[in-house]
């Protein structure tokens, strides 16, 4: 049997969705298992041992438009998936399985054109998007079935900061990752920079991270302060490995949130406009969430936003540091007295 499960969404949704590639394998556990993402995304599954291969689908690049759709169907169906499984609730990705002539074609009911399913699911609600995904496959096995974590396979982070492209040594680093795709989902850059320069003072190190995209971001956080700057340099996979070997990461509700629980490293995850009710918070890992919670407008999205709808980003930029620094030590104490 030939299987192939589609995410070709955000990168931090991809990392969400690891969880279905072992709960396929345990209901299917001799069949060739694919899995579709988007180029981008490629890097965070290609190294799982249990995928056969990973298919791209550039639907913003080189596959953009109904050409490109039909073009990637053709190349599915040469490829003769007898089931696929979609947790992708795009209208494209309906039709472009369709068109794929994918004999079982399994997808959410509240997917745009769940009509073009074989089977429509039910998504489950008021819980961790982690199980959000495996309800997917709840008409074959009861949710509580499966493992439920995140599958993420990272370089060793010392071979990749020691290596030629970057030559560093940090035996020991925080992790300081400012960035977001929807700004009101970034914590102050001001916050930021209290919270390096107060781990910088206590002789840490410290390593901010992020897209080319955020690099003015991190160059804002980064001025004037001793630490490495890695914004904009590291490819997904790199990104990953740097985030495996951190004592501690500091992000906002982001992709790098979601990897930090899939790869279990300590966390303080800030959250500005969302809320980790929507379930997206951190997932089995060590981890402190910091929040405003007195705020009326708060939360004012399931996403977040280019633009604060009140106006007055309270609830990003009113967050004292001093409680980020108290959630970090406290981490970094417990961490301590594991070891």
């Amino acid at each position: 049997m030939k299987i192939l499960l589609v995410q070709n969404a955000f990168l931090g949704d991809v990392i969400l969705s690891t969880p279905v590639i072992a709960g396929i394998h345990k209901l299917y556990p001799e069949a060739e298992l694919w899995m579709m993402t988007t180029p981008a995304a490629r890097e965070l599954v290609e190294r799982d041992p249990l995928l056969a291969g990973v298919i791209t689908f550039d639907k913003r690049g080189a596959e953009r438009g109904f050409l490109g759709a039909w073009r990637k169907a053709r190349a599915l169906t040469e490829m003769k998936f007898d089931k696929v499984y979609s947790l992708h609730r795009s209208p494209r990705t309906s039709l472009l399985l369709w068109l794929a002539a994918i004999p079982e074609r399994v997808g959410f009911s509240a997917a745009r054109l769940s009509f073009l399913y074989t089977q429509q699911v039910r998504r489950a609600r008021d819980c961790h998007d982690v199980l959000r995904t495996l309800s997917i496959l709840v008409p074959e096995a009861s949710l509580e079935s499966f493992e439920g974590n995140m599958r993420l396979y990272a370089e060793d982070a010392q071979r990749v900061l020691r290596g030629e492209k970057y030559r560093l040594d940090l035996p020991a680093y925080i992790a300081l990752v400012p960035g977001s795709a929807w700004r009101t989902k970034r914590w102050s850059i001001k916050g930021y920079r209290d919270v390096a320069q107060h781990f910088a003072r206590l002789g840490k190190r410290v390593v901010l991270l992020g897209t080319a995209n955020e690099s003015e971001i991190c160059a804002k956080v980064a001025h004037g302060i001793d630490l490495e700057n890695l914004c904009g340099r590291t490819s997904v996979s790199e990104f990953l490995s740097v985030i495996s070997g951190a004592e501690l990461v500091i992000c906002n509700d982001s992709m790098a949130l979601q990897a930090a629980s899939g790869l279990k490293v300590p966390n303080v995850a800030i959250f500005c406009a969302t809320s980790p009710e929507f379930g997206f918070g951190p997932w089995r890992n060590r981890a402190v969430v910091v929040e405003r919670n007195d705020l009326a407008c708060k939360p004012c999205g399931r996403h977040g936003a280019k633009l604060c709808p009140a106006g007055t980003y309270a609830c990003m930029e009113e967050l004292p540091a001093s409680r980020v620094i108290d959630a970090a030590e406290r981490l970094m104490d417990q961490k301590q007295m594991v070891a």
